[in-house]
């Protein structure tokens, strides 16, 4: 895969180097997650005609994509440990992971009206650490466990307890005991189900993603995953009827967007790899066309966060109206963009990235200053 040219570094040395074309593709990526999310989190969720269908494309996809990409970038953090002599960089992820978690569990006290994501992160971030190790081949089994495993599981958890889980979200001000039990079952992103796309991103974190016959599999296999996945529930609801309102395990058949059940993880999972593997074939296109795009992606963190400050300080409870939730969406995203690419033109790292970094073990540091 093409790489792009290096910009001259400023005498500081806070210009970033260029990422390489693989890396490019990534951050791209990540700010199609990023820009979904900003568009499912604004809302509303219940608009209708075509305009409506479009807008809600991102529902239940965009944090798949998110949570694939994370588990992707933690199998590049940590490739040094996999070879030989290698360490695994344990400080700098435990560092993250507390961040993650008690930020997350912090901004969920805000008044955006969004579950945060972070705190799932966090938590999966901890239970990778013996997996740094493990060749693909595991990694991919793993998730195919979980992918059929997980849900029910999670369904049979609220059957014994009798207990419907109603995707509250965990805060600071919750016990710890409530916390793990929101992040792990009961929250809106439990981390029961959602380690599967963070395993299938560690498993492609493993492969040579600038390999072009590689990432034409992917696309295909994404694709087909995504169009199989959908087009079977389709068939089980045909068949055996839409599951009922009460927890149990006629939920299984349900590929309904953040329904924590199998069709949907597969489909959800396949599109976040099939836009991934369009930008991994578009490298040429995004290094050249998609500068600002690129900028969005290496700040994620930091326009995650951002986006929840602006929607508790200044735009809730709006929207109440499509058209409102499309222009407030685009503005955001606008911004987004034109504060990416200003800030990334002068430094290195993210202002909340920048956190992530700390404390920097030196073989970490110099694998991701390689990548």
């Amino acid at each position: 895969m093409t790489h792009a040219a290096a910009p001259t570094s400023s005498p500081d040395g806070t210009m970033p180097p260029a990422p390489s074309g693989r890396l490019m593709a990534l951050d791209a990526a990540r700010a199609v997650a990023i820009i979904g999310m900003i568009a499912v989190n604004v809302g509303p969720r219940n608009g209708g005609g075509w305009a409506g269908h479009l807008y809600q494309i991102p529902l239940g996809r965009s944090s798949l994509l998110f949570m694939l990409l994370a588990g992707v970038g933690m199998s590049l953090l940590t490739r040094s440990a996999r070879r030989p002599g290698g360490s695994v960089p344990w400080r700098t992820i435990v560092w993250r992971a507390a961040l993650l978690t008690v930020g997350g569990l912090a901004l969920q006290l805000m008044g955006h009206d969004v579950s945060v994501i972070l705190p799932t992160y966090g938590l999966l971030f901890l239970l990778c650490l013996p997996l740094l190790r493990a060749p693909a081949t595991v990694l991919a089994s793993a998730a195919a466990v979980l992918l059929a495993v997980g849900p029910v599981l999670w369904i049979a958890a609220q059957v014994a307890g009798g207990e419907t889980y109603r995707f509250v979200p965990p805060t600071l001000a919750d016990g710890p005991a409530e916390i793990l039990h929101r992040i792990v079952l009961s929250g809106p992103y439990p981390a029961l189900v959602w380690a599967v796309p963070f395993l299938v991103g560690m498993a492609l974190g493993r492969a040579d993603l600038g390999e072009r016959s590689l990432q034409k599999r992917l696309a295909v296999w994404g694709a087909a995953a995504m169009v199989g996945g959908y087009l079977l529930y389709r068939l089980l609801v045909a068949l055996v009827g839409e599951p009922q309102e009460s927890i149990g395990f006629d939920r299984l058949v349900s590929g309904v967007n953040h329904s924590q059940m199998p069709l949907w993880l597969l489909s959800g999972t396949g599109s976040a790899a099939l836009v991934l593997a369009l930008f991994l074939l578009g490298g040429d296109a995004v290094a050249r066309r998609l500068g600002p795009l690129v900028s969005v992606g290496r700040l994620s963190l930091t326009i995650y966060v951002g986006h929840l400050v602006l929607l508790a300080m200044l735009v809730r409870p709006e929207p109440h109206a499509l058209h409102q939730g499309i222009l407030i969406s685009a503005a955001i995203s606008l911004a987004a963009v034109l504060f990416a690419a200003l800030w990334t033109r002068r430094f290195r790292y993210g202002p909340l990235e920048a956190l992530l970094r700390w404390p920097p073990p030196k073989a970490a540091a110099d694998a991701a200053e390689r990548q």
